[in-house]
């Protein structure tokens, strides 16, 4: 493990951490925004894994699948309230 493959997986493990609040709140982020950050770490760790930085990879999956649970949260929370209004 490099030292690079150290400090950005301490990274992405800060950034899982402070997503908990978020995912157990009510409040939600936008959708776009919460599918394109997904996708964009996903796509990071590919090129991350393309680099052997394999700690780091398989943080930025957890990081990048956590905003996609926002995503599908808030597609339901959307879903929820839309129905209340017919």
């Amino acid at each position: 493990m490099s030292w690079q493959d150290f400090v950005l997986t301490g990274g992405s493990i800060i950034f899982i951490l402070a997503l908990i609040p978020t995912v157990l709140g009510k409040e939600k982020p936008a959708l776009s925004t919460s599918v394109i950050t997904g996708i964009v770490l996903l796509i990071y760790a590919f090129v991350q894994s393309t680099l052997s930085l394999w700690f780091t990879s398989v943080s930025s999956v957890v990081t990048g699948l956590v905003w996609l649970f926002l995503a599908f949260q808030k597609y339901k929370l959307d879903k929820r309230e839309s129905q209340k209004l017919i």
